[in-house]
């Protein structure tokens, strides 16, 4: 099963310039999304960690279902003013703009060993800002998943760059 096929690229959305990929297709076939997380799932067993971080907000449906199959614990690293209880935040740049992330500082025990997860890899200032948040709050971070890596934005030399070991299952 070749998974592009289920993630068109939709040309100018949401600015002028950006292609973005839809995983709509991909979340409607449950065969299709039963592969991509068994590969996600697969990549997975390269990192040591007790929980996964989905970032908002497409990060959130394959860390979910990750942590379900890998019997781990699920944070949510959300967009500002979404949480009820204090929080550590960080910004970070988009290719579209910029944007910020927080975390609820009770959510995760102190000896967390955090994988990060996310459904594309583009810039990655995104997964570089969800590290940065983790470190900062005291937590040891053991890499990032992404379902896609876009090649062309740079987005693995980035988080390499950021020593953030990180691993895609597909690439485009």
């Amino acid at each position: 099963m070749n998974l592009l096929d289920y993630l068109p690229g939709v040309p100018n959305f949401p600015k002028p310039g950006i292609l973005f990929r839809d995983i709509s297709p991909l979340l409607a076939n449950p065969a299709a999304f039963k592969e991509a997380i068994a590969q996600m799932e697969s990549l997975a067993q390269e990192f040591d960690y007790t929980h996964i971080l989905g970032v908002e907000s497409r990060g959130f449906i394959f860390g979910s279902a990750l942590a379900h199959h890998a019997h781990k614990g699920l944070a949510l690293a959300r967009k500002p003013n979404k949480l009820p209880l204090a929080t550590h935040k960080e910004f970070y740049g988009l290719e579209y703009g910029s944007d910020s992330l927080e975390i609820q500082q009770s959510t995760l025990p102190q000896n967390a060993k955090v994988l990060m997860i996310d459904d594309v890899l583009a810039t990655g200032g995104t997964l570089i800002a969800a590290n940065k948040l983790l470190l900062s709050a005291g937590f040891e971070v053991t890499g990032a998943i992404t379902l896609l890596e876009i090649r062309g934005l740079n987005g693995k030399e980035s988080l390499d760059q950021h020593g953030i070991a990180n691993r895609s299952a597909l690439v485009s």
